[in-house]
């Protein structure tokens, strides 16, 4: 049963299943990506190290919820993919955070924020609200050593 196995026969669209069989459900999933930057930055009004310029490696960690496509699809992570390089990477991989990010200290707890509200807007926008059904940002947590994270959820974004 749990053996190696090879296919004797690979699956044909239109003979072996139909196309409306590639919706199993209409229920809604979420999909995740993780991605890594590496950044300089320092803390202010901050007694500890962090108060001098230090940097770390980064990990980010999206959750985006929706409903799948005609083929069993909610989003392609290839396009979760490129929205990270093109509208978010773009500010933060290799960069001095205090002087890409809006002002604010760039506590894990504040750039979550902002990384939540990059993917929510890009999501936002008329094609991808058209392409996805019903995305929507569900969380992003950010980690700053591989122990220590921060994260943003959408219920807390959209309440409080």
């Amino acid at each position: 049963m749990y053996g190696f196995h090879i296919v004797d026969k690979l699956q044909k669209m239109d003979e072996d299943i139909k196309r409306n069989q590639l919706k199993y459900h209409s229920k809604r999933v979420l999909v995740s990506k993780e991605f890594t930057f590496d950044a300089a930055h320092h803390l202010h009004c901050y007694e500890g190290k962090c108060k001098n310029l230090h940097g770390h490696t980064y990990i980010v960690i999206f959750g985006i919820s929706g409903f799948v496509d005609d083929r069993g699809l909610m989003m392609d992570f290839g396009d979760i993919k490129d929205i990270w390089k093109n509208e978010i990477e773009v500010y933060l991989d290799h960069r001095y955070l205090n002087e890409t990010l809006p002002p604010m200290n760039t506590t894990a707890e504040n750039m979550v924020v902002w990384i939540y509200e990059k993917m929510a807007e890009a999501l936002k926008k008329e094609k991808r609200q058209e392409q996805y059904c019903g995305a929507r940002v569900e969380f992003v947590r950010l980690f700053e050593t591989p122990t220590s994270y921060a994260e943003a959820r959408r219920e807390w974004m959209e309440v409080e």
